[in-house]
C-alpha cells in the first residue's frame, strides 16, 4: 500500500487546524486582496525593503515576478501597482530577511523538518549557505561552494553512463541560466532534462505542434483586448493569473461575451474589483462571465463538440454564414474528414456527458455564431487528463471552422503557470531536442551532442527507482512535492547516491533526499546580481512571447548566494575541466556574453542585447500568428478526436487536484482559500451534496481518500467533507496534499503529462493510524 504517512505530507495527517467556512465570494481583488498583500509582505521584511521591492515589480525597468507568466502591458503600465496580490505574496516570500544559515540546521534536524507541513516549512526563511547532508548524516551542515562542485562533479564523472544523471527544470530559471544549464548538461553527454512543462502545459505543446506548428500560444495582450468572444476552460485567473482579470475586464468593456468553462464556479470567473478604480473600491459593475458552463470533469471535449454540431447546422442553413470557408479552404487541411466524423455525433448525447443542459450549449453556440474575433484560453483543467492532447486540438478545431486563427483579436492563449517555463522551452530545456537545434550546438561550440531522446519527468522518476539514474540535479523547484505519487517518488528519490537542488528558500525535496544531499542557494528574481562587478540582469519570456529584461533591486540577505548563471558554470568548469570546449569563464565576467551565444543558437533573438534593452522588450516570432504554419501540410490542422469517458462505479469519485488562492504552485503563501470560503485548513475535500448523502456521510465528516489504479491501494488519510458546488461524481481537493493518489503510470497520451485532473477515488470513513 502506497500511503501518505510513508513519506513527510504537504499537511500533518495527525492534526487538523480549525476549519472555517465562509459564502463563496462573487468577485475577485477588491480593497480586501490589497490590505492582504500589504499584511503578507510587510510580514516578512521592514517597510522601506517591502515598498522598494513593490515599486520595480513588472516594470520596465525592473524585474519580472517569480509567480505566474502572465505579460505585461506593451505600453504604460501602472504607477500604482503593476501586480497582483498573489504577486504580492510571491515577493513576500522570496525577498524575506529571515534566513536559514548553519546555526539552524545544527538545531534542526531533517526528520525534525519533516515533520512540519510545507505552509511551515516555507516560512523559515531563505537558504543563507550551502548546505550539505553526508551519508548517514542526520543534519545538513555547512559547505564551501569550492567543495560542493567538486563534489557534485565526482559523482557526475564517475558515472557509468552521463544518462545516468538527470537535470530537472523549473519555470523560475531565467533565459541566461536556462541555456547555460542545456548547454552544460548536453556537452556532458545526455538530454535527460524534464522540466516543470512535462507536468502542465506539455500537452498543449503537443496538440498545438501538431495543428498549428507552434507549440506556443498564438495570441497577445492586445488581441484579448479586441475579442469578441473569450473561452476560459479548465483555468481559474483569479488565483492563477489575477492580473487576466484586468486584460478581461477591459475585453468586458469593449463589447465582448466571456463563456467560461469550469468544474467549479471559481470567484475569477465570476467577476473582478480592481482596486485600481473607483468602480472596483465600490464594488460596481463587476460582472465578467456571461455564459457560465458547470461541465462535469473531462467533459470539456464532448462539450467543445455539442457546440460544433449546432454551428454546423446554421452553417448547414446558411452556408457561408457561421464558417469561414475561405479561411478554411486556403489555410487548413483535413476540413472534409473532420465534418464526416462530426456528423456522426449527437448534440444531446454529448451534452449529456459534459453535464450541461442543451439551452446552454445552445446559447454558447448563438453567442459564437455570428462572431470571428474568438480567443480560447486554458489551463491545467485542459492539460492533465488522458485525452489532454486531443481535447485541445477539439479547441483548436472550433477555432479554424471560424477563422479564428492568425487575427487580431482571435486565436490561442494557454496560459502559463510560472513566469519563464516557456522561455526555458525556448532556450532547449527540452528532453526531446530538435534535431536543428543539436546541429547548431555543435557548429557553434565544435562538441557532438548527444542525439538520443531524453527523460521527461515521469520518465525520470521510473529510472531513478529502478536505479537506472543516481545523480539528480534540480535547478529551482520542488521536484517531491510537484509530482505524482508522493510515495513512489519520494522512493526514486531515496535510492539516489546524490541529490542537489538549485533553490531560494528550504522545501519537502531537501528532506527526501538521496545518500548525499546539496542544497545550493541562489540569488531571487528581485536580489540585485552583481556578479563580474557589474549589475546584470537576467531575461524571460512571458505567455505570449514576449521578452524582456529582469533586473532585481534589492540588497541579498547573505553574501554567500550566487547566482543561477554562475551556479552552471563552476559547475561545469569543476565537472568538465579541460575536456570542455566553452568559455564558461567568459560567461562570468558578463551576461551580455550568454546572450550574444543565445543569438547565434535559438532562432528569433537576433540582437538581443539590444532589443532587450528596449523598454518592454520584444516578441519572437510566432507563425500560427501571423498566418504560416509549420506542419507538414504547411497548414492548419483540423484533427478527427474520439470523445472518451471515465467508467465509474457508484462508490467512486473523479477527483481533480486543485490550488487554494494561498499558495503558487507548491509554494503555500497562507492557509485561506478565501474564495472559496474554505479557510484554515487545507485536507478538504470539495464534494458535491448529493454524492455525500448517496455515499453515507455529512459535511464535516472526517475521510480516508483511496486510488487504486494498477493494482496499488493509494490512501490519503484524515480529509474533511466539505459540500460545494461541483458536477456529481467530481471532486476537488488541494495538491500537493493528494499528489500520493495520482497514478504515476497514469499520463496523457503523447504528452505523458499525469493526469492530475482525473483520479478515480473512492471515500471511507477514517480510520485511526
Amino acid at each position: 500500500m502506497a500511503e501518505d504517512t510513508q513519506v513527510p505530507s504537504a499537511q500533518n495527517p495527525e492534526k487538523f487546524r480549525r476549519l472555517k467556512l465562509s459564502a463563496h465570494k462573487t468577485a475577485a481583488a477588491g480593497i480586501p486582496a490589497v490590505l492582504i498583500s500589504g499584511r503578507h509582505v510587510f510580514s516578512e521584511m521592514n517597510i522601506a525593503r517591502g515598498l522598494k521591492a513593490l515599486a520595480a515589480l513588472n516594470q520596465k525597468d525592473g524585474y519580472d515576478c517569480p509567480g505566474c507568466a502572465w505579460p505585461d502591458p506593451d505600453d504604460e503600465r501602472s504607477g500604482i501597482a503593476e501586480y497582483c496580490e498573489n504577486g504580492a505574496k510571491a515577493i513576500a516570500e522570496e525577498a524575506t530577511t529571515k534566513k536559514l544559515d548553519a546555526k539552524f540546521f545544527a538545531a534542526n534536524s531533517v526528520a525534525d523538518l519533516a515533520e512540519l507541513d510545507d505552509y511551515d516549512i516555507g516560512k523559515k526563511g531563505r537558504v543563507a549557505e550551502p548546505m550539505y547532508l553526508p551519508v548517514g548524516a542526520t543534519r545538513y551542515q555547512p559547505i564551501s561552494w569550492d567543495d560542493a562542485f567538486k563534489k557534485i562533479a565526482t559523482h557526475l564523472n564517475s558515472l557509468a553512463s552521463p544518462d545516468e544523471a538527470i537535470f530537472y527544470t523549473s519555470g523560475r530559471t531565467s533565459n541566461e541560466a536556462a541555456y547555460l544549464y542545456q548547454l552544460f548538461v548536453r556537452e556532458y553527454g545526455t538530454n535527460n532534462l524534464p522540466d516543470c512543462s512535462n507536468m502542465c502545459h506539455e500537452s498543449s505543446g503537443v496538440a498545438l505542434t501538431e495543428t498549428l506548428g507552434i507549440g506556443k500560444g498564438s495570441t497577445t495582450l492586445d488581441d484579448i483586448h479586441m475579442a469578441e468572444v473569450l473561452i476560459i476552460m479548465g483555468q481559474n485567473p483569479g488565483t492563477n493569473h489575477p492580473r487576466m482579470l484586468t486584460a478581461l475586464q477591459k475585453a468586458k468593456a469593449n463589447g465582448a461575451t466571456i463563456i467560461s468553462i469550469n468544474p467549479l464556479k471559481e470567484t475569477g470567473l465570476l467577476g473582478f474589483n480592481n482596486p485600481q478604480t473607483v468602480k472596483g473600491v465600490l464594488n460596481i459593475d463587476n460582472k465578467l462571465t456571461d455564459i457560465f458552463m458547470n461541465v462535469k470533469i473531462n467533459g470539456d471535449m464532448a462539450l467543445i463538440k455539442a457546440i460544433e454540431l449546432l454551428l454546423l447546422a446554421e452553417e448547414e442553413k446558411a452556408p457561408g454564414t457561421v464558417f469561414d470557408n475561405d479561411f478554411i479552404k486556403e489555410n487548413t487541411s483535413g476540413y472534409t474528414e473532420f465534418i464526416t466524423d462530426l456528423k456522426k455525433q449527437n448534440a444531446a448525447e454529448l451534452a449529456a456527458i459534459a453535464g450541461i443542459p442543451m439551452e446552454q450549449v445552445q446559447a454558447a453556440a448563438d453567442a459564437l455564431k455570428h462572431k470571428t474575433k474568438i480567443i480560447a484560453c486554458w489551463a491545467m483543467g485542459l492539460t492533465q487528463h488522458k485525452n489532454a492532447v486531443d481535447t485541445i486540438k477539439e479547441v483548436v478545431n472550433l477555432l479554424l471552422l471560424k477563422g479564428s486563427i492568425g487575427k487580431p483579436g482571435a486565436g490561442t492563449c494557454p496560459v502559463r503557470g510560472h513566469s519563464n517555463v516557456q522561455g526555458d522551452r525556448t532556450m532547449g530545456i527540452f528532453e526531446k531536442p530538435a534535431k536543428k537545434l543539436l546541429d547548431t550546438l555543435q557548429h557553434v561550440y565544435g562538441f557532438e551532442p548527444p542525439r538520443k531522446n531524453g527523460y521527461d519527468v515521469v520518465e525520470s522518476i521510473h529510472a531513478m527507482h529502478e536505479g537506472k539514474a543516481k545523480v539528480f540535479f534540480a535547478m529551482g523547484g520542488n521536484f517531491l512535492s510537484a509530482t505524482p505519487d508522493t510515495v513512489y517518488t519520494a522512493e526514486a528519490l531515496r535510492k539516489c547516491d546524490l541529490t542537489v537542488h538549485v533553490s531560494t528558500k528550504l522545501n519537502r525535496s531537501h528532506l527526501v533526499h538521496g545518500a548525499e544531499a546539496l542544497i545550493l542557494p541562489c540569488f531571487g528574481r528581485s536580489d540585485k546580481d552583481e556578479t563580474g562587478g557589474q549589475v546584470q540582469f537576467v531575461t524571460c519570456e512571458n505567455s505570449m512571447g514576449v521578452v524582456q529584461m529582469s533586473k532585481g533591486n534589492l540588497k541579498p540577505i547573505s553574501q554567500h548566494l550566487l547566482s543561477e548563471p554562475t551556479i552552471i558554470c563552476k559547475l561545469a568548469q569543476a565537472t568538465l575541466a579541460n575536456r570542455s570546449k566553452v568559455n564558461w569563464a567568459l560567461y562570468q565576467e558578463h551576461y551580455d556574453y550568454i546572450r550574444n551565444d543565445i543569438e547565434m543558437v535559438i532562432p528569433g533573438f537576433t540582437n538581443f542585447n539590444q532589443q532587450v534593452r528596449f523598454p518592454g522588450g520584444f516578441y519572437l516570432p510566432n507563425g500560427a500568428r501571423e498566418g504560416k504554419y509549420d506542419t507538414e501540410s504547411k497548414k492548419a490542422n483540423f484533427t478527427v478526436t474520439e470523445v472518451t469517458t471515465i467508467p465509474l462505479a457508484h462508490d467512486e469519485l473523479l477527483m481533480m487536484t486543485i490550488r487554494s488562492h494561498d499558495q503558487f504552485n507548491t509554494t503555500i503563501y497562507g492557509l485561506d482559500d478565501r474564495y472559496r470560503g474554505v479557510l484554515n485548513e487545507r485536507r478538504v475535500i470539495l464534494m458535491n451534496e448529493h454524492d455525500i448523502k448517496k455515499l453515507g456521510f455529512k459535511a464535516g465528516d472526517v475521510v480516508d481518500l483511496f486510488n487504486y489504479s494498477d493494482g496499488v491501494e493509494r490512501k490519503a488519510r484524515k480529509f474533511i467533507i466539505v459540500a460545494y458546488d461541483i458536477p456529481e461524481q467530481c471532486a476537488a481537493t488541494y495538491f500537493p496534499e493528494t499528489n500520493v493518489l495520482v497514478p504515476v503510470k497514469s499520463t496523457a497520451d503523447k504528452s505523458n503529462t499525469p493526469t492530475s485532473k482525473s483520479v478515480v477515488i473512492k471515500v471511507k470513513t477514517h480510520q485511526p493510524a
